[in-house]
């Protein structure tokens, strides 16, 4: 692996203190004053986040739109996201990744404000709301590529910081739905859309609270052009086998097992078994990932993406216990085994990319690796109907577990990434 630059001596800290593959008790060196700033930004913005599909659906259906226009809003925010993340990792690391990040909170707020405004005034237009997803789109494209270099100035143990950051996202997943549910039910969407603005507000405080030492300079990169940064991040990310393979296989992954998952299993499920069957299932996905992320927080793996490859396996279940028309009971208990698995590579992976990537080129490099796995979700989503109604939904889901394990296999089939080694120095 090559690289541009040395670790700085906040990744190689978090590295060091932690023996590969011990049982790890937590103590007081995650929860520093920075962290729990940064960890209360994030919480409360996910939250938010989860809010606002339950907001926005009942919203513009209130108005006698379609699902269609919903998909039509969610889509341009994530179109937005995966085509200028890229560009956010550039100017991330120009800049004051901090200002930047407060800067696209700010705007959001302003944005859900606008939101809020106009449902609460009853004045909707789906034009509005498009451009309202872009703009949220946009800004969230200039806020994640700081996420993975600021976890690594703020905390020492970086796997213990992703693994609880990710337990937070969790509870949230389960807790903001229902919570946007009852201010939709005694309230209106306005409301919900006005909680959401406040939630960026607090995440843009917290990031101020922020105490940060400076970065050294880039060498360079006063001189550099933007294409210039831009090469240089694709150089750096082709140059890492690990990485780039991992994204590749990432997204086959994508396309046939995760974005096909949310669409064909709610289609089967909730004619079959009711809404709230669906929404069961969704909470044991949530409550297996909680746990994952827990596990990931005590148990250090010495080789952290061969142990992730290993937990990947349980995702299989996922597809696979809807399209063989399991009980409802069994459905929950296997989603909850392949989220446990999600959550323990996923932790594992993040840790590895900010803890292996240089401080000088992290947001770049972690914009790669956003975009190459968001880019793919949508496809997996637009093809799940034409490839349900040709092969039939049970089918496809059967496939999509096998595809599962056939992932797994490949990530162990790759030496870069079975033999990653945890970062120690």
């Amino acid at each position: 692996m090559t690289s541009s630059a040395p670790r700085s001596d906040r990744q190689a800290d978090s590295a060091a203190e932690v023996t590969p593959g011990q049982l790890v008790p937590l103590g007081d060196r995650l929860w520093s004053g920075n962290f729990r700033c940064y960890f209360t930004a994030r919480t409360v913005a996910m939250l938010g986040d989860t809010m606002l599909p339950v907001a926005l659906s009942a919203g513009l259906l209130s108005y006698g739109y379609s699902a269609g226009d919903i998909g039509l809003v969610m889509a341009a925010t994530t179109a937005c996201f995966a085509g200028l993340v890229v560009f956010g990792g550039v100017f991330a690391d120009r800049f004051n990744v901090r200002a930047q990040m407060i800067g696209a909170d700010l705007v959001r707020v302003c944005s859900q404000s606008t939101a809020a405004f106009l449902f609460l005034t009853h004045r909707v237009h789906l034009w509005e709301m498009v451009v309202i997803a872009v703009v949220n789109g946009t800004a969230a494209a200039t806020f994640q590529p700081g996420v993975a270099s600021t976890i690594v100035r703020v905390a020492r143990d970086v796997q213990g910081a992703n693994a609880v950051t990710r337990t937070a996202e969790s509870v949230a997943s389960l807790a903001g739905p229902a919570l946007a549910g009852a201010l939709v039910g005694f309230a209106s969407p306005g409301v919900v859309f006005a909680v959401h603005a406040s939630t960026y507000l607090t995440s843009a405080v917290c990031l101020i609270l922020l105490r940060l030492a400076p970065l050294p300079a880039r060498i360079g990169a006063a001189t550099a052009s933007y294409r210039a940064d831009l090469a240089e991040g694709w150089r750096e990310f082709r140059s890492r086998t690990w990485m780039w393979s991992v994204i590749v296989v990432w997204m086959a992954f994508m396309v046939f097992v995760i974005g096909p998952y949310t669409p064909l299993a709610a289609g089967r499920l909730i004619p079959e078994h009711g809404a709230g069957a669906y929404g069961l299932v969704n909470s044991a996905l949530g409550g297996g990932t909680a746990v994952g992320a827990l596990i990931a927080m005590r148990l250090r793996a010495a080789h952290p993406l061969r142990a992730g490859s290993i937990a990947l396996f349980a995702t299989a279940l996922m597809p696979a216990s809807v399209g063989i028309d399991l009980p409802v009971g069994a459905i929950c208990g296997c989603v909850f085994v392949a989220g446990m698995g999600t959550a323990y590579w996923g932790v594992n992976w993040s840790t590895s990319v900010q803890t292996q990537v240089p401080n000088d080129i992290l947001n770049r490099i972690h914009a790669y690796e956003v975009a190459g796995s968001i880019a793919m979700v949508p496809v997996g989503q637009a093809l799940a109907g034409p490839a349900s109604t040709a092969f039939g939904t049970g089918h496809v889901l059967q496939a999509g577990g096998v595809v599962a394990v056939l992932v797994a296999v490949a990530l162990l089939a790759i030496p870069a990434v079975r033999n990653l080694h945890r970062a120690t120095s």
